[in-house]
């Protein structure tokens, strides 16, 4: 049995309360770990640690604190194969996804805010022989970070670093149903010779870590990744605390596909974008708009391709689907399954949970899910499922498929199929959407804005504008 520790002031330690609950396998249902059961008093411990930091780690030069985070990037590229395990262990996903994309991308996080802090910027502004302006921009106080369970170690670095980097020192929470990257990321810290209390991980459940972290009365600012209807009791919170508030949140994304596209680039990339990581990407396409000449033929393609997923061990090479992160995800999924049953939609594929054999026979598998007949505004069209649940839908028109689009109350991430110019920077410019990805999905650059519109966030993260986020400006202004 694994004993997960919080990391304070530059130490594992267990929490004040010594308890603990358990962590489960997703693949085979079984408790291998136990995490700390923290509260408000762990979080004080960690405060503390970086309020004491603060000023040596914002007074470091900018070079040391980058020095410090390639170090740490340097180290979780040497330990990917370790780290990718742990990853695909601790939250169902496959090894291959892990270990070509969540950590590699954990890596390239601090590579690039360890990087980019020695060519961030201010601005200067010459009042014609009156007065010189020139704009500080100074590292806000200790940052509060809390991520969620899909990337454990890609987002909750996607936070850290920047922070860091900024000048920032950092209480941070994972997600206490993927606690396990976090854990090994305190010790790539200690060997990298991180200064003591300038991160914190303080493990545990939201209502007691998270709330301590976001009500803390000195910590004036947050960072989430999560839910909406977190999200919003978050920013209840906050907001009259007057913190600066930076909240990445659900997603209902829009697949639009028209005739004219690349046909088989679209289909390979759709069925990639639909249940990647068994759908649990705030990014995934789970709405799928076919313009209707091409319904027929890329529904019967489409099933075909869903069919031929495998869904097995996630630490097998060919599985293709792993388990969902737990008992209660796997719950809620089949029940979205259900409830499009009763609004009328038909299963073209999947619609069921899947039982394996061996040591697996008791995780957490549901079949990748095909649906079609639906009114787009109904639940199951409007409510974010976040599994390997999608809907197919037709469409005749450019408006049709835009109003559709932009039915739901989130704005995260769109995509747009079409081989016309002229089209597709006329649906980019419509789409009520953070991201719109056009002949493509998930292509990211580390320095584009990265967020969402409407209930699906707010603040953008990513580049020079999380380092905005991280850091305060000043005016000063000479009288010449």
């Amino acid at each position: 049995m694994i004993y997960i520790k919080n990391y304070i002031k530059g130490a594992l330690t267990e929490p004040i309360s010594k308890k603990y609950f358990d962590n489960y396998k997703p693949s085979t249902g079984e408790v291998y770990a136990q995490i700390p059961d923290s509260d408000e008093n762990d979080v004080e411990l960690a405060y503390n640690a970086a309020s004491e930091a603060f000023e040596s780690w914002s007074n470091l030069p900018k070079e040391k604190r980058s020095s410090y985070l390639l170090k740490i990037a340097l180290l979780i590229e040497n330990k990917l194969p370790q780290l990718a395990l742990a990853e695909s262990i601790d939250n169902g996903k496959p090894l291959k996804l892990a270990s070509t994309v969540d950590i590699p991308r954990a890596a390239a996080n601090f590579h690039f805010y360890g990087t980019g802090i020695l060519h961030y910027a201010s601005h200067a502004h010459n009042m014609e022989n009156t007065a010189i302006n020139y704009t500080l921009r100074q590292a806000v106080g200790v940052a509060g970070c809390i991520s969620p369970w899909n990337l454990p170690l890609y987002l909750f670095t996607w936070k850290i670093a920047p922070a860091l980097a900024a000048g920032c020192t950092v209480v941070a929470k994972p997600s206490e149903i993927t606690p396990m990257t976090a854990f090994l990321l305190s010790e790539i810290c200690i060997e990298a010779g991180l200064p003591k209390g300038v991160l914190n991980i303080v493990h545990g459940y939201g209502n007691k870590v998270g709330n301590a972290i976001v009500s803390h009365k000195n910590i004036p600012l947050v960072s989430f990744t999560g839910g909406t209807v977190t999200g919003k009791h978050i920013a209840s919170i906050a907001a009259p605390m007057f913190k600066k508030l930076s909240l990445e949140l659900g997603g209902k994304n829009p697949n639009i596909i028209f005739a004219d596209c690349n046909y088989n680039k679209m289909l390979t990339t759709t069925v990639h974008s639909s249940f990647s990581n068994q759908g649990q990407i705030c990014l995934c396409g789970s709405r799928i708009f076919i313009e209707r000449k091409i319904y027929e033929k890329f529904k019967t393609d489409f099933i075909e391709k869903t069919k031929a997923l495998i869904v097995g061990d996630p630490l097998s090479e060919k599985t293709k689907v792993g388990a969902v992160v737990s008992a209660q995800h796997k719950a809620k999924i089949l029940s979205y399954i259900e409830l499009a049953k009763q609004e009328g939609g038909k299963i073209l594929c999947g619609g069921n949970e899947v039982v394996l054999t061996g040591e697996n026979k008791n995780g957490y598998y549901i079949a990748p899910t095909i649906i079609e007949g639906l009114d787009y505004n109904c639940r199951t069209n409007q409510e974010e499922i976040f599994g390997p649940v999608v809907t197919i839908t037709p469409f005749d028109t450019e408006e049709e498929a835009l109003k559709m689009a932009n039915s739901t109350m989130y704005g995260l991430a769109s995509v747009v199929w079409t081989e016309n110019l002229t089209r597709a920077h006329t649906l980019a410019n419509k789409i009520h959407a953070g991201i719109v990805w056009i002949n493509c999905w998930l292509l990211r650059d580390l320095r584009t804005p990265f967020g969402g519109v409407k209930a699906s966030g707010v603040g953008r993260e990513g580049g020079f504008e999380a380092l905005d986020f991280f850091t305060e400006p000043k005016n000063v202004c000479i009288k010449l």
